[in-house]
């Protein structure tokens, strides 16, 4: 079966709670919502298939964990592949999802991003209520219904943007939120911070 990647690469965990591991991002391309702040260029895809796909993942020996990312990567996934993703790397496997479509079994973490909230995010309902961390991206909507996830970690991130003036406004917003509510921890994108992808 050929996927749909868009890059493959090594770099660090950036944001939430594996923040600083060394880590293979397995970028697909293509989502199911529209959210106007995503940074995936959609249209770069190179169809690959798993045996391509494991062959890039092992030039990383010195990563600790496969990120799969997107877009939306539960589009392009299923069990037969993190079962061969697993065996040939030994390697812990996470996921980055927006949590509207089922996960196939063998992730070893789930990071669920809803992107209820703002324009784009709600083209499809939120179907996963259960993850090992929730990683909200913070543009000032309204937070409480978000507890109604069960997660080992509730993470609270702004929303990155060009504009300086407003990028500042959503840090110092978050920052707000998170001291009002102790069941947030805020997570930044230090990956950007740091110069890296």
């Amino acid at each position: 079966m050929m996927r749909r990647i868009n890059e493959i690469f090594y770099s660090l965990q950036g944001e939430g709670a594996n923040t600083g591991v060394p880590a293979v991002f397995v970028r697909f391309s293509g989502c199911n919502l529209r959210c106007s702040f995503c940074d995936t260029q959609h249209q770069d895809v190179t169809m690959m298939s798993d045996e391509e796909i494991i062959a890039e993942v092992m030039r990383y020996p010195q990563a600790r964990i496969v990120v799969l990312t997107g877009g939306e990567p539960s589009l392009f996934i299923d069990e037969a592949f993190i079962s061969k993703l697993k065996t040939a790397t030994g390697k812990t496997i996470t996921i980055e999802t927006n949590g509207t479509n089922a996960l196939p079994e063998g992730i070893d973490w789930v990071t669920l991003s809803p992107k209820t909230g703002f324009d784009g995010g709600d083209l499809q309902p939120l179907l996963l209520t259960e993850c090992d961390e929730l990683k909200v991206v913070y543009v000032g909507q309204r937070l409480e219904g978000y507890f109604g996830i069960k997660a080992k970690e509730y993470y609270l991130q702004p929303c990155y943007c060009d504009d300086e003036e407003l990028r500042n406004a959503n840090i110092k917003a978050t920052i707000e939120a998170v001291m009002r509510d102790s069941r947030w921890r805020l997570s930044l994108q230090t990956h950007r911070i740091a110069g890296i992808r």
